[in-house]
This record gives structure tokens, sequence and C-alpha cells, in this order.
């Protein structure tokens, strides 16, 4: 455990935001503006086989910031035994270039991963001259699961045993000036006892916030979720929590997940966790595919700014980049083309095609585009 001293560092830092009061169970947004959580370089490549290089993880972080993304979940610190993909971690903070204004989290699955965060960020105020700059890390996020079956499978503990675990931890990190944010898995069905209780999913919840979390992540991890389904659980969730502290984490395996988003943006939610080129999966979850691909949810709220007038040809027009004129969302800085080409070099590195179908059309229109130029240049 750190020393008194060590946090109190922490709480000096300007890196680092003071923590939310533990109650405060409202917030809120301009009823237009999206908030797009970016969970690729954690939850998008925890799964691949193939060692990547921290060097790599943090380019696509990088990457990711120069298109306008500003909240990224970096990485995880959790054991290289049960998760070899995330041994890198501290090396690709070190590794990231800070931009203002962008939220930076890692995943601590229990006291031990926030504890190495704690020594990275202690290394960091070291009076030694070659100390290295402090890790943009301003948020840690925790999680569980719906069911008993999915949390044994997970973390080897009860759904009730891991929140016992959990609240010293999210009590040390808030005493540290860091922001907790939850998660609960398997919302609407469990790989391994079946229907989920909604109940259940507002129970656990409500225990999160009363930890400190400032927002729950209601992952649909099996991907199995339905607009009707998704509504059911939140109008449960709903009784008890402003949907305002809710945000939405659909996998596609259905190819549901955009229907469940707006379904989600019915109800209330503004905030939702995506993965760029459509990245991730869940070990513990046989036959899940990635998260919701990023460029897909920016393309949903964003993409009717793209079609010019009634009559004029179908383009990627500027009103495609920081802003988009006309749409309905508001989705910050985010730039569509950049978001497309970081989903697309990425997934070159993993060795197969981006998953994002709008990634791919927007390839194939700029492709076609480019062939009609040339064939368009006088012949010399």
């Amino acid at each position: 455990m750190l020393l008194a001293s060590s946090i109190k560092q922490f709480r000096c830092a300007s890196c680092i935001r003071k923590p939310l009061a533990y109650l405060n169970w409202s917030r809120s947004y301009s009823s237009d503006f999206v908030k797009i959580v970016e969970v690729g370089p954690r939850d998008g490549l925890q799964n691949e086989s193939r060692p990547i290089p921290p060097a790599t993880k943090a380019e696509l972080i990088n990457r990711l910031v120069r298109a306008g993304i500003r909240n990224i979940e970096t990485g995880s610190f959790v054991s290289p035994k049960w998760v070899p993909q995330m041994a890198g971690t501290p090396e690709v903070l070190s590794l990231i270039d800070p931009v203002p204004n962008t939220e930076y989290s890692v995943l601590v699955p229990n006291q031990k991963g926030l504890d190495d965060l704690f020594s990275l960020l202690s290394a960091s105020f070291s009076p030694d001259s070659a100390a290295p700059p402090p890790p943009p890390i301003t948020e840690v996020a925790i999680f569980t699961a719906a069911t008993d079956s999915f949390s044994k499978a997970n973390t080897n503990t009860s759904v009730s045993d891991s929140l016992a675990r959990l609240a010293p931890v999210a009590r040390a990190a808030l005493a540290a000036g860091l922001r907790v944010r939850g998660y609960v898995s398997v919302i609407i069905t469990c790989p391994h006892s079946g229907r989920v209780d909604p109940r259940r999913v507002r129970d656990v919840s409500r225990e999160l916030l009363q930890m400190g979390c400032y927002e729950i992540s209601l992952g649909d991890t099996t991907g199995a979720g339905t607009p009707a389904s998704v509504r059911t659980v939140l109008e449960e969730v709903a009784k008890e929590i402003d949907v305002n502290l809710l945000a939405g984490h659909f996998h596609d395996t259905n190819g549901t997940a955009l229907a469940n988003i707006f379904a989600a943006l019915d109800m209330g939610l503004r905030t939702f966790d995506a993965s760029v080129g459509g990245l991730g999966g869940c070990p513990y979850s046989p036959g899940a595919t990635g998260n919701v691909a990023t460029e897909d949810v920016v393309y949903a709220l964003t993409g009717e700014s793209s079609y010019g007038d009634v009559g004029e040809p179908y383009l990627d027009t500027p009103a495609f980049t920081a802003a988009c004129k006309g749409a309905r969302w508001d989705i910050g800085p985010v730039s569509f083309p950049a978001l497309v080409e970081t989903g697309a070099w990425i997934s070159r590195v993993l060795g197969r095609e981006t998953n994002s179908r709008a990634g791919r059309a927007f390839i194939a229109r700029r492709e076609r585009g480019r062939k009609l130029a040339e064939n368009a240049r006088p012949k010399l």
C-alpha cells in the first residue's frame, strides 16, 4: 500500500482530478451530446493471441486521440498469467503523448492492480531528476458481473465477494484523487446461467455507485441483447439510478449493437463504450464477438451530415470532420475519416480487415473516387 505522503503527492499532481463526492448520483450534459468511451486499446486487444508491442498500443492510443477521441481506456493492471496481452501496460503509459482535455483510464481488477498503478505514479514523483513524467491517468475502472456463474468464471469469486473486494479499491483510488468507473458484465444473458434478472443488474449497479463510482457501464457481454431487452433492463435500473450515471457497452455478436445504442439513447443514456475497428471479444463468453465499432457508432450518430443536398452525389464532405454540421447528435471533435484510418491501420497490424462496416464502406468509396479521378485525367 502507498504511504499517506505519497497519496498527498497524487492529490497535488496537476494531471489528476480530485475525487467526486461519494453520493453525487446526478449529473447532466447537453441532451444532444453523446460521449464515446474508446475501449479498443484494453478490451479490444486483450484477447489477441499474438503479442502486440507496447509501442504499437501506444501508437493506437495516440492515433485515437489525434482522431478526436477524448475518453480512452488505455490498458489494465492485471496478472500477465491471466491476460498476457496487458503485461506491457506500464510501458504503454510511458509512450503516450498526453493531450489536454483527454481522459485516460486503466482497468484495475483488485487491490494488487491498484497498488501497481500507485507504484508507477509514485516513481514519477521521485526527487530523482531522472524520474519519468507521470502517466496521464485520471481514472480507474473496476468490474463485476450480474451473475455469480460469470463472476466465478472470470474472477473465481461470487458477485458479493467481488463487491466486497472492490470497495477498498474504490476508496483508495478516490483518496488518491482518481475517478472510479464501474463495469457490470452480462446484463442481458449469461453464457453459464442464461437470461439475467434485470433486478440483479440494478442491485449490482447500486452497490458500485455506493462505492463512489461516478458512472456504471452496463455490458451486454454476450451480444445477445435486442432493443426490447435493453429497454427492459434500463427501465428496471432507472427505478433507482439516474440514467445520466449509466453507460452502454454493447457487443455486436448478433448485429444488434447499434440498434441497442439507439434504444438506450431513447431511454436517456448519453455515454457508450466502443472499440475502434470492432476489436474485442470475451474469453469467458464463447462466441461473443467484438465491441460495437467506434466508426459505426460515429457514422450512425452523424453520418447523415455527409449526404449533401437532394440530387447531389453521395460524397464524404468536409462536414465529416471535427464537427458534423446538421447532425442530430454532438459527439465532440471526432474526425470520422481519421478514425477509419486508425481502425484500418490497427486491423492491418493484426493481419485482418477492419470489422467496422462504416469503415469498410468509407474506404471503398474513397478508393472508387480515386479511380474515377485517375480515369478523368487527360491521357498524354
